[in-house]
């Protein structure tokens, strides 16, 4: 559970009070308007002030983000907003901080830097908007497109392998990892309140749709034809159902994930999804198959794994207190005029 330490407002918020007076320049259709909208819908029931609260953003449609919030914010540099909030919660660890990133902004130039703070275990929220392309920059295909997108650098179809970014994530140590989507504000809600419970780092990947660069990427995940059909949705300790009628199921054939009816099966027979399995997590973060192939698993929707595991600011707090307790408080200037000397000819 979170502990951020900021002594809850004793004024009732709405999510009005998290409404800048900045005209929210997307275009029009564009996905990040959902996401802005749950933000701050949410933050109101989070019972933090508002100058406790900072959204931290880097390069993309997706960094304006903290121009619309009413909250504390930073428009950093591109890829480099997961360490500029790490510095911020680590130097101010009662501050509630929220990293904002699109696909191309935390997992090309800032990929490096994304992986540190997952392995790190600030306590910060990271939502990652995937779009599976460079938006602002007008189209260009980024790490998560698909194999075969045509995109303005990619006029004959991208040759390499999009970027699995929660398979990423787990494998660079996440604690909290989740996926949810901009055309399910519900549910996106739902996911946004628990990443901020969680204690640690909190990795949310969200689809969002490029209405003009990359409309319809995740049309078979959204639209009422085909999205029963195409997502499973996991909660934890509920069996793993989907299809159109709730009549497809997914056990285990010893570590094999296989599709059967559920009217064939016992209810034992199914695969009870338990957040806290890394194994288990490991297997559903690999449901990114194709929607087009045969035979394809469908995407699952949710939390996928969260772990207890010390963040950084804590340890680091700890490591100064027994320091100080050990030897007493340093003095810089005297490390600075200390007698380590070197002659340079």
């Amino acid at each position: 559970m979170s502990t951020t330490t900021a002594t809850p407002t004793t004024e009732k918020l709405t999510a009005k009070d998290f409404t800048s007076d900045q005209e929210v320049r997307w275009c029009p259709g564009c996905g990040d308007y959902s996401i802005l909208k749950q933000a701050q819908t949410i933050m109101p029931e989070l019972g933090i002030p508002k100058e406790n609260i900072a959204f931290v953003a880097g390069i993309g449609c997706a960094s304006r983000f903290p121009y619309y919030m009413d909250t504390y914010g930073l428009h950093s540099i591109h890829g480099r907003a997961t360490a500029v909030a790490s510095g911020l919660k680590v130097t101010r660890p009662e501050l509630s901080v929220w990293v904002v990133a699109g696909d191309g902004d935390g997992l090309s130039i800032g990929g490096n830097h994304t992986i540190h703070l997952l392995r790190r275990n600030i306590n910060v929220n990271m939502m990652l908007f995937n779009n599976e392309i460079y938006g602002l920059t007008k189209g260009q295909y980024s790490p998560a497109s698909p194999l075969g997108k045509v995109s303005k650098s990619t006029p004959f179809g991208s040759i390499d392998y999009p970027f699995n970014p929660l398979a990423l994530v787990l494998g660079a140590g996440g604690t909290f990892i989740a996926r949810s989507m901009d055309r399910d504000p519900v549910h996106l809600r739902t996911i946004l309140k628990r990443a901020h419970e969680h204690h640690g780092t909190s990795f949310v990947e969200i689809y969002q749709n490029c209405n003009v660069f990359n409309d319809g990427a995740f049309e078979v995940f959204t639209e009422k034809a085909s999205k029963k059909e195409e997502t499973l949705f996991i909660e934890h300790g509920k069996p793993l159902i989907f299809g159109a009628n709730m009549d497809k199921g997914i056990k285990l054939d010893g570590f094999k994930p296989v599709v059967v009816n559920v009217a064939d099966v016992s209810a034992n027979d199914l695969w009870i999804h338990d957040e806290r399995d890394e194994m288990k997590a490991t297997l559903l973060t690999r449901f990114f198959d194709d929607p087009k192939k045969a035979g394809h698993m469908p995407r699952p929707f949710g939390i996928f794994l969260i772990q207890e595991k010390p963040t950084y600011e804590d340890a680091m707090s700890a490591q100064i207190a027994d320091t100080i307790k050990a030897k007493g408080k340093g003095d810089l200037d005297t490390l600075l005029r200390g007698r380590e000397t070197w002659t340079i000819n």
